[in-house]
C-alpha cells in the first residue's frame, strides 16, 4: 500500500515547482525589460536608498560630533598643552643657563682679579723681603768692612811703629857694616827720622 503522504507531496511539490519556475521566469523577464542594469540606478529604488543614506549620514554625523571630534579635540588640546609646556620649559632652562653662564663669567672675572691681586701682593712681599735681606746683608757687610778697616788700621799703625824700629835697626846695621863701628840706637832713630 502506498504512503498517503507521497501523492500529497507530489501534488504539493508540482505546484511549488511550477510557482518557482514562474517566479524565475518573471525575474528573468523583468531583468530583460530593465536592460540588465544595476537595481540601485533604477528610480523605483531611489527612495529607499536616499532614506538609507540619510540614516547613515545622521549616524556618522552623530558619531563624529559626539565621539570622534571630542577625542580629536582632546588630543589636539593635549598636544598643544604639551608643546606649550615644552616651549616654556625650554625657555626657562635657556634663561637659567644664561644666568648660570653670566654667574660663571662673573666668578671667572673675580677669580682672575683675585689672582692678579694675589700675584701683585706676593711680588710686593717677595720684593720687600729681598730688600730687607739685602739691607741686612749690606749692614753685615758694612760692619765687617768697618771691622776689617779697623783691623787694617791697627795693623798698619803697628806696622808703621815697627817700620821705624826696623829702619833704625837696618840703618845701624848698614852703618856698622860700612864703618865698622855701630851707632847708638838713639843716633840710628834720629838718622831714620831725619831721612823720613
Amino acid at each position: 500500500m502506498a504512503d498517503p503522504t507521497e501523492p500529497s507531496t507530489v501534488v504539493h511539490g508540482a505546484p511549488a515547482a511550477h510557482a518557482a519556475g514562474e517566479t524565475h521566469a518573471s525575474t528573468e523577464a523583468a531583468g530583460h525589460e530593465g536592460g540588465g542594469g544595476l537595481p540601485q540606478f533604477e528610480f523605483q529604488h531611489w527612495l529607499g536608498q536616499i532614506v538609507y543614506l540619510i540614516f547613515l549620514f545622521a549616524i556618522l554625523y552623530w558619531l563624529i560630533a559626539k565621539v570622534f571630534a571630542p577625542r580629536m579635540r582632546r588630543v589636539f588640546d593635549e598636544r598643544e598643552t604639551t608643546i606649550a609646556t615644552a616651549v616654556s620649559t625650554a625657555r626657562q632652562v635657556q634663561a637659567e643657563a644664561a644666568g648660570q653662564a653670566e654667574a660663571a663669567k662673573a666668578e671667572v672675572a673675580k677669580a682672575r682679579a683675585d689672582a692678579r691681586a694675589a700675584s701683585v701682593a706676593a711680588k710686593a712681599r717677595v720684593t720687600e723681603e729681598a730688600n730687607r735681606r739685602a739691607a741686612e746683608e749690606e749692614a753685615v757687610v758694612n760692619a765687617r768692612i768697618a771691622e776689617a778697616e779697623t783691623a787694617i788700621g791697627r795693623t798698619r799703625d803697628a806696622a808703621m811703629a815697627n817700620v821705624s824700629t826696623i829702619a833704625a835697626d837696618t840703618a845701624a846695621a848698614i852703618v856698622e857694616r860700612l864703618t865698622g863701628k855701630a851707632p847708638t840706637p838713639a843716633e840710628a832713630t834720629a838718622a831714620v827720622k831725619g831721612a823720613a
